[in-house]
């Protein structure tokens, strides 16, 4: 190894230490061989009304040679929003060429945040939380699950109604399931070259009493269109934040395209932190490689 990539991979390693000291529990490690990281960003520590997830995977040219990739995760993110955030961390990256600038992106992605709660930006409408927050849902989590599967279908009716024709239901596969204190984590994949086709594939498998009755569903899909040569892509958490995004960027990394990944995760009861996101990914990575 040359020296200088010695000396970047230990600017690296320094900084992953700084920020982990600093953010404590919102600091995760996702994949530590793949340098992917994600840090979860809010407007306050006590009662935050706006929260945003940043990913980032640090290639080995970072700091000195290469920029962080990163994605912005938040449902309420949208055009100029995310656009105007996006310019602002660039320009940091433009500024600070050659340095270490994740902890000067985190505190600008919170300015953002403080100064839209100070504002009268409404609140983001958040329908349902991870279970590793709140616990207690008893019985009306059955009800929030209908609700934020009426929504997935929705937003899937918006996409796919401008051709109402009949798309053929492509197959699909199931993994092996993973189990850890209880809990139960499954994938399920299926070939997919259009919205309409994902729409089906998620309407056949929620038919499936097992899987609708699962704690979240989390599914991400990329599809590749030739014509534009750029890829179609989009993810859902179904409560379990950040997870769809963090699905999608394994589905970047392996190149994979023109696929549905859904993982389904039954809870068992006993919180697993950070694990479970090992698992979701472990469970997505082995379908995909079979």
């Amino acid at each position: 190894m040359a020296a200088s990539d010695t000396g970047r991979a230990q600017q690296q390693i320094d900084e992953i230490e700084a920020l982990s000291s600093i953010y404590g529990d919102d600091w995760c490690v996702v994949d530590e061989d793949e340098k992917i990281y994600c840090i979860k960003i809010s407007d306050c520590l006590d009662q935050p009304k706006w929260t945003l997830c940043l990913q980032v995977i640090l290639p080995p040219g970072y700091p000195t040679a290469e920029p962080p990739i990163y994605q912005l995760n938040a449902p309420w993110l949208r055009g100029q929003d995310y656009t105007e955030l996006a310019n602002s961390l660039e320009e940091i990256y433009v500024q600070n060429l050659g340095e270490s600038i994740l902890y000067l992106w985190v505190e600008k992605i919170r300015e953002v945040l403080i100064e839209k709660a100070q504002s009268s930006d409404p609140e983001p409408d958040i329908k349902k939380t991870t279970e590793e927050v709140d616990e207690d849902d008893g019985d009306d989590f059955f009800l929030d699950y209908q609700r934020i599967q009426e929504d997935q279908m929705k937003v899937l009716n918006y996409m796919t109604s401008e051709s109402q024709e009949d798309e053929e239901l492509p197959p699909i596969h199931h993994g092996n399931p993973i189990t850890d204190r209880r809990s139960t984590f499954q994938a399920h994949l299926a070939p997919v070259v259009t919205t309409r086709q994902v729409k089906r594939v998620l309407e056949k498998l929620y038919e499936n009493k097992k899987i609708a009755s699962a704690t979240h569903n989390i599914y991400a899909y990329r599809i590749y269109c030739e014509d534009k040569q750029t890829f179609l892509q989009d993810c859902e958490d179904d409560g379990e934040t950040a997870a769809g995004g963090r699905l999608l960027h394994l589905m970047q990394i392996l190149n994979v395209h023109n696929v549905l990944v859904v993982v389904s995760r039954w809870y068992g009861g006993i919180l697993l932190g950070p694990d479970r996101f090992k698992h979701i990914n472990n469970c997505a990575r082995n379908i995909l490689v079979e």
